[in-house]
């Protein structure tokens, strides 16, 4: 009998990556993927903790794939089980606990036996110096757009972020992988690629000859590949003019930018371990609504940190309501045991974080608004997932500059980029009409 299994993911784009890949090895080793909810000789939970919510979702998650499977096997691989592996221990009913160091090669540790009365752990520290560990894949499953992980580790060690004791040294793909990964994806029918990574910033830095993200950009661009770029997040101070530039000349390149910034306070910055300034923020800004006054800006903004006063917290509200940020993510200060900032003084009352929160999501939402009304009246290109409607007959779809958008179709459409009119708002979405299919090769043009 072949064992079935199925993989639930927590967290960032990295670790759905992950999962796509370890997804597709075990379909190699003979396991049969079943869905979320279906029973399972194998549950894997690849987990995050980010923050302590996200801590607390993962742990949740390994509870529910418990109960849901009483007679399987259950794993919780990636970040939980690199730095907390003993809270993981205590969860009676968990098999296998694997770190990132060696979450790769889950295929091959599940092969080996162990008791399964107790919890097996298998990590290891991350050495000061690791090669990237490629993982090649061919598919989602159930996504439009593909994820390409080009980086991973982070050594920026952020007052308050875990992420460097459970993603280790920065590393990276180089470029002629990248390449021949994207090659791969786009003869798998994909049209949409996000690159993303740790600190994608830092790409190319561990790599000889040293390389970086720009001149990655132009090697994609110089290849003539039918498929269009996204990239994931950014800190302000690694989104230059140069890139700016090159975004605003490549239409193959979305146009949308997803900024680090955490804070808009100088002090506060400070107290993160953030190398930049509130001004820098501002001044990028102002170059890339100038270049490409139609660019999606995303911002996360961490509310509620250690000292951050009522003039700080206005400090950075009033930054972002000046700015034409195009969305924000906001989240709440957590401690995260083994930081710095969990151990500042000045903790501020978790109420009054939360307060702080939801009043910079209402300015995300009046800002996404604002954001989809500027666009209207505009034509884009609309990469189809299918039906929002199948009933109302409205097919649904990203544009290049991520805008969510719905519009009537007699056909299903997945996979197709349309040219689409944006013409007014409609709930979360924006309500457009086909103009015309277009091609990654036309978008060029």
């Amino acid at each position: 009998m072949r064992k079935s299994f199925k993989i639930i993911t927590l967290g960032c784009k990295v670790n759905q990556y992950e999962s796509a890949y370890l997804e597709e090895a075990l379909i190699r080793e003979g396991y049969v993927r079943v869905g979320a909810d279906e029973k399972a000789d194998m549950a894997v939970i690849n987990t995050c903790i980010v923050t302590q919510r996200a801590a607390y979702q993962s742990r949740q998650a390994v509870r529910k794939a418990i109960r849901e499977n009483p007679s399987g096997e259950i794993a919780a691989i990636g970040c939980y089980a690199q730095v907390f592996p003993e809270e993981l221990q205590e969860i009676d009913g968990l098999t296998l606990a694997v770190g990132n160091t060696l979450k790769g090669r889950l295929p091959r540790l599940l092969k080996e036996r162990f008791d399964p009365k107790e919890v097996s752990c298998r990590r290891e520290d991350f050495p000061t110096r690791m090669p990237f560990e490629s993982q090649p894949i061919r598919s989602f499953s159930d996504r439009t757009r593909a994820f390409l992980k080009i980086q991973d580790g982070c050594r920026s060690f952020c007052s308050y972020c875990i992420v460097p004791y459970a993603r280790g040294p920065l590393r990276s793909l180089d470029p002629n992988g990248v390449l021949s990964m994207l090659r791969a994806l786009s003869k798998e029918g994909y049209r949409e690629v996000v690159l993303t990574g740790i600190h994608l910033g830092h790409y190319g830095v561990d790599l000889t000859p040293k390389a970086h993200l720009k001149g990655l950009l132009r090697d994609i661009g110089a290849a003539h590949l039918s498929l269009r770029i996204r990239i994931s997040s950014l800190y302000p101070d690694e989104i230059d003019t140069e890139l700016i530039d090159l975004v605003s000349e490549e239409t193959w390149l979305c146009p949308h930018f997803h900024i680090s910034l955490q804070s808009g306070d100088d002090g506060i910055l400070r107290a993160m371990n953030r190398k930049y300034v509130g001004g820098d923020f501002t001044r990028t800004m102002a170059y890339l609504h100038r270049k490409l006054p139609q660019a999606a800006v995303g911002v996360d903004i961490i509310a509620g940190f250690p000292g951050e006063t009522d003039g700080a917290f206005q400090n950075t509200f009033r930054l972002i309501e000046e700015l034409p940020v195009s969305y924000l993510h906001v989240f709440p200060f957590s401690p995260r045991k083994g930081t710095p900032a969990a151990g500042f003084p000045d903790q501020i009352d978790f109420r009054v974080a939360k307060e702080r929160a939801q009043a910079l999501r209402k300015l995300g939402q009046k800002k996404k608004e604002d954001f989809y009304r500027s666009c209207l009246g505009e034509t884009y290109p609309v990469l189809t997932e299918g039906w929002a409607s199948e009933e109302k007959k409205l097919v649904r779809g990203w544009s290049d500059n991520y805008l969510p958008v719905v519009f009537y179709a007699e056909e299903p459409s997945k996979n197709e980029l349309l040219s689409v009119k944006a013409e007014k708002l409609e709930g979360r979405n924006v309500r457009g009409r086909v103009r015309v299919a277009v091609g990654t090769e036309a978008q060029r043009k």
